[in-house]
């Protein structure tokens, strides 16, 4: 496996703002918010590897997943296996909503999934801290082929200039790169012409 996969956690990344992808993953910009510590707390728990059993489901946490295919690898939190079925399992910090940039990422280790063992994996499962509850989600045609498309978009992001900041001032204000990124004063600096 090449060094030059795209890890699926940036993916993520792309698709919530590709400015801030680019500030992460391309210059190696970080930076703690309460977001963020928040969801390293709730994944101390989580982040141990090895396999259990509880009840009829069998549970293998930390599992590494790449594809050779799409050029993308990471560590997914958890694979359950149940009823001949392999379920990837994804913890999130927030609450349940229609949140694409986990999709992409439960989707993407779906297909690396696929691609390692030769398995249908029809959907996947993410667990919001917010609500405490489980979101099913299905990987239909569309958000394959759509995850797919943000693979191969981020991969292009790498290699050209920094991306204009996104129009989603709620988005910006939760980042944990708004200071770095200074959403707010380079749009004021673009509508100036600077």
């Amino acid at each position: 496996m090449n060094d030059n996969y795209l890890p699926l956690a940036y993916l993520n990344a792309w698709e919530y703002c590709p400015r801030r992808f680019y500030l992460e993953y391309q210059l190696g910009e970080m930076e703690d918010n309460e977001h963020i510590i928040i969801g390293r707390y709730l994944h101390e728990n989580i982040n141990e590897e090895g396999t259990s059993q509880e009840g009829d489901t069998l549970i293998h946490r930390q599992q590494w997943v790449w594809s050779d295919r799409l050029k993308v690898s990471g560590i997914i939190d958890a694979v359950e296996e149940r009823d001949n079925q392999l379920i990837p399992l994804e913890y999130k910090k927030g609450k349940m909503a229609q949140h694409l940039n986990d999709h992409f990422q439960l989707c993407a280790a779906a297909l690396c999934l696929e691609e390692r063992t030769g398995r249908d994996i029809p959907f996947g499962e993410i667990f919001y801290h917010g609500n405490r509850r489980r979101q099913q989600v299905k990987f239909t045609p569309q958000l394959r082929q759509m995850t797919e498309q943000a693979i191969i978009a981020a991969q292009q992001t790498t290699v050209g200039k920094i991306p204009v900041p996104i129009d989603n001032p709620k988005k910006c204000h939760a980042c944990s790169l708004i200071k770095i990124c200074l959403p707010f004063e380079v749009k004021q600096l673009m509508r100036q012409g600077v």
